[in-house]
This record gives C-alpha cells, structure tokens and sequence, in this order.
C-alpha cells in the first residue's frame, strides 16, 4: 500500500504535494497507473515546486495541448481526465487551484479499427491441427459470447452451467455489493454470459472431470515464490489461471502474418466479430446491447462492421419489384 501523503494545514500546497497526495488516494492499480501519466507529466511541466495556487487555468490547458495535442485521440481524453479529477479532487478539498478550461474540451473517439474476422476465418483457424484444445475452447468461446477477454479468463468451472450454455462473469465496471477494499469477485454484481453449440461441444473436454478451479490454466506449475490467490489456482493439479497476456499471446504466434510476432489477431477482434455478424444477421440494437451487455447504443455502433457484401445485400431491398434478384 502507498505510503499516505500529509497535506499541509493550510490551503496552499505545491504541484507536487497535491499530484502525490491525489495519486495516493486511488485504490485501483490500473487506475493509477494510468493517471499517474498524466498527472505526471502535467506536475513536472508545470513545475513541481510552484504553489497550486500560482497555476492558471490557461497553463493547464496549454500544458495538455503541449504534451498531448498531437496523440492519438484516446489518449488525449484520457490525459485531459486524469488532470480533470486531479484538479476536481483538489478542489473538493478545499485547495485553491486552476481548473481545466472550457476550451480544452474531449475529442469524440473515432470509430473503432478493430476488424471483424470472418465466420469462415474464425471456423478455419478454430479447426487448425496445430491449435490446442485450451486455445480452441477460448477462441470459441469468446465468440459465440461477444465476452470481454478478462471476463472468460476469469470464470471458474463450479461457475459454469453447462447445461444453460451460460455462466456469471465479473464486468467491465461491474458494481460492489460492498464498499470494502480489495473485495473477493462473488461481492460484485455478476452478468450471464452465453455460449452455443461450438462452445458446448468443447468445454466438457477441457475441463475433462475437473470440477473446481479456473476453467483456463496454464499448462505449467508456477514458480515457488510466485504469490496467488486460492481462486486462481487449481486445487486438483496446481495449475493456474491463464493470464490475459499469455492468452494474447498464443493468439497472436497462430495468426502472425509470416510468424512476425505482434501482426496477429487481436483477442477483442473475436468480440467485435461476433457483434458485426450478429447485426449483419438482423439482431436488433437493444438485442445487440443485451447481449454485449453495452449501457450506451454509441458504444455498440462502434463494434458493428458490416461487410461489403451485407452492405450489397441490403441495398437490394431497394431495388424495383420486378428487378430484385
């Protein structure tokens, strides 16, 4: 745990006491890591010594322009919201301080480029002889559920319900049923994934009798100094939770165009493919988000790819009655 920063009595404080003392105050380490970017880099370029207070809005601005303005347009927002709760956190303190002005404003994101595989590229590299069962059950899986990568990973075997063809899986996001720190997975509010026949046939064979533990495990025990939790480990052979990087990973070595490494596919594409064929086949949007589990309809449209022949098809409706092939 970071050690807590002791703020002054008073209500001036300089740069860096108040991005140290906001930094300390996350409790998520992704969170953390990725704010402590841009609060950062912002402290350091405006001077860790100045007072806050000494700081105008214009120099935050000009700073995120500086330091940001010519990245991609993700990580534009996601610098300019670090330093937007940094300052808010500041304030609601009671710390004079700049704001971040008005005319510093966030980007809409562009459309994903994510692509959507094929059906056929899916089945195809799904039916390799060279590609694992585990790998074949993952890949299946996550599309036939549109599921986030880390949501599958997670799941474990007493958690499935084989005969439904569903299972619960923590959520991007997903609420507490607690407020308490470091709270175990069953205190957060779980959402049903679901899975088809491809899914079905496989999983029965990869748990194969096991019935505690991570569905996905390493084929590997891990090292002795290596500190887990119970959850993540495999009461009946020792092994471990597959990590989402050696998922991506093993992906990637089986997808690599000329077996360079980092050109091939993304695990995401799976979620994005399932989506664009879903849409394609006529899901509707509410259909699509319920099966995403998507809160906002603009996040859904940004998976939904059409193909250049679903766009043909489509366009045929409007051919003349007598025409229309």
């Amino acid at each position: 745990m970071p050690a807590v920063v002791q703020l002054p009595a008073g209500k001036t404080l300089t740069v860096r006491t108040a991005a140290d003392a906001f930094l300390d105050s996350l409790d998520n380490p992704n969170t953390l890591r990725s704010y402590g970017i841009g609060v950062g880099k912002t402290a350091e370029r405006l001077g860790v010594t100045r007072p806050l207070a000494s700081v105008a809005d214009d120099e935050i601005g000009e700073t995120l322009e500086l330091l940001w303005g010519t990245s991609a347009v993700n990580t534009w927002n996601a610098r300019r919201a670090s330093v937007l709760s940094w300052l808010g956190w500041c304030a609601e303190r009671g710390y004079d301080g700049p704001a971040v002005p008005a005319w510093v404003k966030r980007l809409t994101p562009p459309d994903s480029e994510t692509p959507a595989r094929s059906k056929l590229a899916v089945d195809r590299l799904i039916a390799r002889r060279d590609v694992h069962l585990r790998e074949k059950t993952l890949w299946r899986m996550l599309f036939e559920t549109v599921a986030r990568a880390e949501e599958i990973l997670g799941v474990n075997i007493e958690e499935l319900d084989l005969a439904g063809r569903r299972a619960p899986v923590k959520a991007k996001g997903a609420r507490p049923r607690t407020r308490r720190r470091g709270a175990p997975r069953a205190e957060f509010v779980l959402e049903p994934v679901y899975w088809d026949a491809g899914t079905a046939r496989l999983l029965p064979r990869l748990i194969k009798g096991r019935t505690r533990g991570p569905v996905f495990v390493t084929h590997r025990r891990p090292g002795p100094d290596k500190v887990l939790s119970s959850r993540d480990v495999c009461p009946d052979t020792g092994l471990v939770r597959l990590s989402y990087g050696q998922a991506r990973a093993l992906l990637d070595a089986h997808t690599a165009i000329g077996g360079v490494p980092g050109t091939g596919w993304d695990l995401h594409e799976y979620r994005h493919s399932g989506l664009t064929h879903l849409g394609e086949a006529g899901a509707s949007l509410p259909m699509l988000m319920a099966k995403s589990r998507h809160k906002k309809p603009e996040n859904v449209r940004r998976y939904f790819h059409p193909s250049v022949e679903a766009i043909a098809e489509v366009t045929s409706l409007l051919a003349p009655g007598d025409s229309r092939r």
